[in-house]
């Protein structure tokens, strides 16, 4: 059994409200223009009626004023004036909906994901003095290839600003751990503090997150049998409980969390380990009349490469709380505010192309300063101008 050292209490409370940016950024590698720029054209020089940037900020525009299918985005340009075209770089008419449709459906989705992620990445902001971006995968339901199999993504957000920095396309749900390994690596994630569910709980993911001067926090669960059952072996009863709290009645539910956390000194085998927190939830799920009906008690145990030194306990539990933050901020708003899951994009990459472009208004309306999605793309609808100022001023 591994030594162990027992976590010092620490101050229970974290900064995170008007986190500056790392840069400004206006002043951060180019703008939002410059990058689109940089896209390749799929088609052939001759015969090009509109230029790929001109198109792609058309697509933006109109996604950042509510559209959500590329009819929505085609009829947004068929209204838009002869004014708003110009300013998006149009010299005739804007193009039609099957013109924005067969071009943006040929692009190399990866390579956009890229251009893109790299010049959010420059926008991370810190909590608790690091930068933390959390990975999960999502199907896009309603679109599938020619065999029927669903587009799947594997994307990454800024904990603290609620920015896409990354997204890959994977074959399915067994392939995305691997391919969270390649995402990584094509990243510059030293400093950062790495969080993704149980199934990225393996050793290669750990040391290639440790190799490139990262730390990661990840959950222990039934993928990993040896490594939990070594955990759940550690001398708890010798571990005091560093923070105990129960959270606000929501959606008939109330829910008490302690936490206990220890040092590794020996190692226990796992590349990089240097703390391990066991959580343990009770749930109690409520009647109308505050009765209570039932409770479920999980114990959960993370394991991290922070030190005590680097993080404390309470510090890692706020992590791993925000690490589920991609599902409310980026899966829930695609699903619910731009209605992804019934958008039956099937053609070439149609489904990634629109998932990119969801991706990056959502990332630029908070970078703007907008707390809420739906009530921004309402504000940006109202007026034809109002988008396309946003993508400029970029």
């Amino acid at each position: 059994m591994p030594a162990v050292q027992v976590c010092p209490a620490a101050p229970t409370t974290i900064e995170l409200d008007n986190v500056p940016l790392e840069q400004d950024p206006a002043n951060a590698a180019g703008s939002l223009l410059d990058v689109l720029r940089q896209v390749p054209d799929p088609r052939d020089a001759r015969g090009r009626r509109y230029d790929l940037t001109s198109v792609l900020l058309l697509a933006l525009a109109a996604t950042a004023a509510g559209a959500r299918s590329f009819t929505a985005i085609g009829e947004w340009a068929a209204d838009a004036s002869t004014a708003v075209s110009a300013r998006l770089g149009f010299t005739r008419r804007a193009p039609s909906e099957s013109a924005i449709r067969r071009l943006l459906q040929r692009l190399d989705t990866d390579q956009l994901d890229q251009l893109i992620g790299a010049w959010m990445w420059l926008r991370v902001s810190v909590i608790g003095g690091a930068k933390v971006i959390s990975f999960d995968g999502k199907a896009l339901r309603g679109a599938r290839d020619a065999a029927g199999h669903l587009t799947y993504l594997l994307s990454g957000i800024c904990q603290a600003t609620g920015v896409v920095v990354a997204q890959v396309a994977v074959a399915d749900k067994t392939s995305e751990v691997p391919m969270l390994r390649k995402l990584l690596s094509a990243l510059n994630i030293a400093g950062c503090v790495i969080t993704a569910d149980a199934a990225h709980t393996c050793r290669e993911t750990a040391h290639s997150i440790v190799e490139a001067g990262a730390h990661y926090i990840l959950c222990v669960k039934g993928n990993q049998p040896n490594l939990r059952k070594q955990l759940k072996q550690l001398p708890w009863d010798d571990v005091p409980v560093l923070d105990k709290s129960t959270g606000k009645p929501a959606h008939g539910r109330r829910e008490t969390r302690t936490v206990k956390a220890t040092g590794i000194a020996s190692g226990i085998g796992f590349p990089g380990a240097a703390q391990v927190l066991r959580i343990h939830r009770t749930r109690t799920v409520m009647s109308k009349h505050r009765k209570m009906r039932r409770q479920t008690r999980e114990t959960v145990f993370v394991v991290t490469s922070l030190t005590v030194g680097d993080a404390a306990h309470h510090v890692i539990a706020d992590y791993l709380r925000r690490h589920w933050s991609i599902e409310n901020r980026v899966h829930h708003v695609r699903d619910v505010t731009f209605d992804e899951d019934r958008h039956q994009a099937r053609t070439g990459a149609a489904g990634h192309v629109m998932a990119i472009l969801r991706n990056t208004t959502m990332s630029l309306l908070r970078l703007a300063g907008h707390r809420h999605v739906a009530p921004a793309l309402r504000y940006y609808g109202r007026d034809y101008n109002r988008p396309v100022e946003l993508l400029l001023a970029c």
